[in-house]
This record gives C-alpha cells, structure tokens and sequence, in this order.
C-alpha cells in the first residue's frame, strides 16, 4: 500500500510541471540573450509569470490534498480533482502566451481557484466533523 498516493502522483506531476515552466522561460531568455531579469520584454514576463503563479497556488493544492489523504476522507474524487488542477495549469501557462491560446489562461485561473476553495471549503468542513 502506497502511502498518499494522490499526494505523490500530484507531487511527481507539479515538478516536472515546474521543470517545463522553467525550460520555456530558458528558451525565451535564450531567444532574446536576456540572461538577468526581463528587460521589460513581454514574452518573458508572461511567461516568468506563468511559473510565478503556479509556484503561488500549487504548494496549497499540494498541502490539501495530502491534509485530505491523511484524514481519511478521500476518494476516487481527489484524483480527478488533482488531475484537472494540473491540466488547468498547463492551460494557464499557454494561455498566458497570449494570442489564440489566452482563453487558457482564464480557463486555468478558474480552475485554479475553483480547486483552491473546493478543497479548502472539503478541509475545513473534515476537520469540524473531527473536533
């Protein structure tokens, strides 16, 4: 028995998430010989930003989750939850490229945020029913 699978599956997938944000601002930097800072080049802050973000909102998803798991009150759910909350940022990170793909950004904030307080809202109500 693995202990906190979801936890370790979403975990596993939010770094090598972190690592592809990484690598397209590499690429960008590259692209545009700018190896400190942005230089106020839009392409760059986009995508600085997209890992930003995703560094801001995933350690909380990550942490709930596992709260989740630990209490015992998880089910097939958190998978799907885990799932479309990494898929959501995935959209977020195209989106926030700008042109045919921005609808991803707005698509990936929702969820985002829809993760966040679904989960936070589920933490909360496990751990009244405890006390």
């Amino acid at each position: 028995m693995t202990l906190l699978p979801v936890t370790l599956a979403a975990a596993g997938a939010a770094a090598i998430l972190n690592v592809w944000l990484m690598m397209r601002i590499g690429a960008v930097r590259r692209a545009e010989k700018i190896f400190v800072g942005d230089e106020d080049n839009e392409n760059l802050i986009r995508r600085m930003r997209a890992q930003a973000n995703f560094v801001e909102t995933t350690p909380f998803v990550l942490i709930l989750i596992a709260a989740i798991e630990l209490s015992g009150e998880a089910g097939l759910w958190l998978s799907y939850v885990a799932g479309l909350y990494i898929l959501g940022r995935i959209g977020h990170a195209f989106g926030m490229d700008g042109g045919a793909l921005s609808k991803g950004r707005m698509v990936g904030t929702i969820i985002t945020i829809l993760t966040l307080l679904g989960l936070g809202i589920y933490a909360a109500l496990v751990a009244a029913k405890m006390v």
